[in-house]
């Protein structure tokens, strides 16, 4: 159903997300990684992200579940980006940095765990993965798209048994235009 979205609305998609201004993010992020090292952007839509990090230096790797955003993706960043889910996607690099921003909040409730999981394996020792949900304690499919909602407490639900903790967590309102009453849980996470 969501990615049925994400294929029917790819173009849509990029014009709405392509320029909104995540440097606050970034530089939360960015401050606990060394410069050129390696990040993988995971669901990463219209590529926005990844060729922000390409243009300051560091390696990239990224994917997403549909095909016309990969596409996208390809063109936006310069560099090869994978059709994969999460749970599918492998890789033989380890990465300092994951960015999962606003693409795990599609994931099921019952496979949140299973893929914090799976994407924490992929980290280096002293990594951090960045994760972003619509503020909430619910679970709700909006316009075709499915939503888990998330909230601190219900972050460290499924955390457990991941192997991986939260270094920070912060509450941001939407960047997008017209957006602004909507709120954001946002974490770093850390292997434990």
């Amino acid at each position: 159903m969501t990615l049925q979205y994400y294929e029917d609305n790819a173009e849509q998609f990029a014009q709405n997300t392509l320029d909104v201004d995540m440097s606050e993010l970034y530089e939360r992020f960015l401050a606990h990684l060394p410069p050129t090292s390696r990040i993988l952007d995971a669901g990463c839509g219209a590529g926005r992200d990844a060729a922000t990090f390409i243009q300051l230096g560091y390696q990239v790797d990224a994917f997403d579940a549909s095909p016309k955003l990969v596409k996208i993706a390809k063109e936006v960043s310069g560099i090869p980006v994978q059709l994969s889910t999460f749970l599918n996607f492998s890789s033989e690099h380890s990465y300092a940095g994951i960015w999962a921003c606003a693409s795990l909040l599609h994931v099921p409730t019952v496979s949140l765990s299973a893929t914090l999981k799976h994407l924490g394996e992929l980290l280096e020792p002293k990594g951090v993965m960045y994760v972003s949900f619509k503020y909430g304690e619910d679970e709700s499919v909006r316009s075709g798209r499915h939503f888990t909602n998330c909230t601190e407490a219900r972050l460290e639900q499924f955390l457990e048994n991941t192997g991986l903790h939260t270094k920070e967590v912060w509450i941001s309102t939407d960047r997008r235009p017209d957006r602004d009453d909507e709120q954001w849980l946002n974490a770093l996470l850390t292997l434990a």
